[in-house]
């Protein structure tokens, strides 16, 4: 079991406090679900985590190994942002053996959701189908820790349905970090949830804490 290990993360832009003192940790076998309004700091978070953006203090360890740059990252954690980030005109089955090791590149040559569009280049594609490519693409990459920042967007209940089964099952030996505005799926698929909410993370138990704190409507 390895263990991704995230502490005292602060960020500010301009004179706004976005992160203060964050503490999250993420064990492989583990899907931890992060929730907050937009403009929270969720991604911000995330791509600290990741390595694409520094925070204003931050201490980030896998297992015994502290992370410092990007480099340290590789083959530890993999991150979905938010935005669309597959080339636009290499071909779908030349990207894959670019995330994933030979085992999960033949899975996913085979997956039904992928195999239609191995020729194809993203640019000829929907914003749902490249969705779907590359989540696929960082579940099954070669990283222990996988962050996903709205996997569901775009996506329908259905496909949802299934990239969660897929989730489930490569949390055997992984650790998720999922973050979502579907937080009924997120919920769903979590084994402890956090909600990030005026620059704290809260560990929640039930939907009465979410409305508690005023992410769900009382009449929810």
């Amino acid at each position: 079991m390895s263990k991704l290990h995230v502490d005292s993360v602060t960020k500010s832009f301009d004179d706004r406090k976005i992160l203060q003192d964050i503490y999250i940790g993420c064990e492989t076998g583990q899907v931890v679900g992060l929730l907050g309004r937009n403009g929270t700091g969720k991604s911000t978070l995330l791509k600290i985590i990741f390595g694409t953006e520094r925070g204003d203090n931050q201490f980030i360890k896998y297992d015994h190994t502290i992370l410092k740059n990007i480099s340290d990252r590789k083959n530890r954690i993999s991150y979905l942002p938010q935005n669309l980030f597959l080339p636009k005109y290499i071909k779908i089955k030349n990207l894959i053996p670019l995330f994933c090791n030979p085992k999960n590149t033949e899975l996913l040559f085979t997956s039904e959701f992928i195999q239609p569009f191995l020729h194809q280049k993203p640019k000829n594609l929907s914003t749902g189908e490249q969705r779907i490519i590359e989540t696929l693409m960082i579940i099954y990459s070669e990283a222990d820790f996988i962050l996903l920042d709205e996997p569901f967007h775009s996506i329908s209940p259905k496909i949802t349905e299934e990239l969660k089964k897929y989730v489930r099952q490569e949390s055997a030996r992984k650790g998720f970090i999922i973050s979502d505005h579907n937080f009924k799926d997120v919920l769903d698929i979590s084994d402890q949830i956090l909600l990030l909410s005026e620059g704290h993370l809260k560990q929640i138990q039930d939907l009465s804490e979410l409305q508690r704190y005023n992410y769900l409507p009382k009449s929810i």
